[in-house]
């Protein structure tokens, strides 16, 4: 289904019948990537007397009950209660609707080829997303119908890499929210490092709260989300897009998610 959208003094046609996927597909297999140490998500019958919970051993349906752990297991979108002791559900913070977006593939660089850093200081082998590299990618793709609202970035680096997983600088990320960026969707399990002595330095410039706080009230950008943990294919160009971000109704600072992204038709 074709659709003309108006956005400022720009017209763009999309197709809504054609979303390309983001999201990790959770087969249950054991197999899906998993983060800082968490258990496989796994699907088990509910069984009970006289019903066992699945048609293969006799039940006269399937009943499985889903054990997950959201920010570690597949693509999830968080907020800002990710941090803060009072509850903010992730659910209740992504914006409805379609959203002007870009996508920057980005390579990651050692921490020793760049100045730039974070809190705590990187280590001498971790690999970094730097600024550096973010605006070279934003530069690469030319102008927009309309300013982007979120940002689709696509990580490379070299297959020899150890863990941790690369991560952003502190300089990438007030460069985000300095372009007004709102919602980040990434490839990587976090946009921290994995183990940073607990000071999550990068979610909390994205979300606006201070250094070491932990209430929600200080947070300037509480209407803001990541998503990690994403898969974005390489038939997705960088440029302008649309982004829809699907997730299910349930309480939590993560819930799985399912981005969308709508490309451009041309003439």
């Amino acid at each position: 289904m074709k659709a003309l959208l108006r956005m400022g003094e720009t017209e763009l046609t999309v197709d809504l019948s054609r979303p390309i996927s983001l999201a990790l597909d959770m087969e249950f297999s054991g197999r899906e990537p998993r983060h800082f140490g968490a258990p496989a998500p796994i699907t088990q019958p509910f069984a009970v007397p006289g019903f066992s919970g699945s048609v293969a051993t006799g039940a006269s349906c399937n009943c499985s009950t889903i054990t997950l752990t959201p920010h570690c297991n597949g693509t999830h979108t968080e907020c800002v209660g990710h941090l803060t002791v009072e509850k903010s559900d992730a659910h209740r913070v992504l914006p409805a609707g379609l959203l002007p977006a870009v996508v920057l593939s980005v390579r990651a660089v050692s921490a020793g080829s760049t100045s730039e850093t974070t809190t705590p200081a990187p280590h001498a082998e971790d690999f970094l997303i730097t600024r550096a590299a973010l605006e070279t990618a934003w530069a690469s793709v030319g102008l927009f119908p309309a300013n982007p609202q979120a940002v689709v970035i696509r990580t490379r680096y070299p297959a020899t890499a150890q863990e941790p997983s690369p991560y952003l600088t502190r300089a990438a990320v007030e460069w985000l929210v300095a372009r007004g960026l709102e919602h980040l969707v990434i490839d990587l399990p976090s946009i921290d490092r994995a183990h940073d002595e607990g000071r999550l330095t990068a979610h909390r410039i994205f979300f606006g709260l201070p250094p070491r706080s932990r209430a929600l009230g200080e947070a300037t950008r509480r209407h803001s989300t990541i998503t990690e943990l994403a898969c974005i294919p390489d038939r997705v160009p960088d440029g302008f897009c649309l982004l829809e971000l699907q997730a299910p109704a349930i309480g939590g600072d993560a819930v799985p998610s399912r981005p969308l992204i709508y490309l451009p038709l041309t003439a």
